[in-house]
């Protein structure tokens, strides 16, 4: 089950160490579990995310959204798979490193250290 936290769009401040964390296993098809703090204000979605070693997002499109991903913390790999083609692209992803998904476009996202979570903001904007 998903739990999202609605706040009041008055307070801007996201304070994610406020929130529950929701423990989301296979999510979107991936391996092991996605750990996410989660704010949704009835139309877009923005979260703190964490992917333990090996744990990964499944492969999913975004139909009707785009997403932005900034890491925080480790190391892993993006799989990136456009509209106009069925071949996979896979880039390695590292702290600092912003990550954006256009509408209509695919991804899946990686932990692919031995060691050390992967950390990352994203926020899923309606389009």
């Amino acid at each position: 089950m998903l739990i999202f936290v609605i706040y009041n769009a008055i307070d801007m401040k996201i304070d994610f160490n406020k929130m529950d964390v929701t423990i989301l296993p296979n999510f979107k098809g991936g391996e092991m579990e996605f750990a996410a703090n989660m704010f949704f204000d009835g139309t877009n979605r923005i979260f703190k995310g964490r992917l333990v070693p090996g744990a990964s997002i499944g492969m999913h499109t975004h139909d009707d959204s785009c997403e932005v991903i900034f890491i925080l913390e480790g190391k892993g790999s993006i799989v990136e798979l456009t509209p106009s083609s069925s071949e996979e692209s896979v880039s390695p992803v590292s702290t600092g490193d912003c990550l954006y998904c256009p509408k209509d476009h695919s991804h899946s996202l990686r932990n692919t250290s031995d060691e050390g979570d992967l950390v990352f903001y994203a926020v899923v904007a309606k389009q």
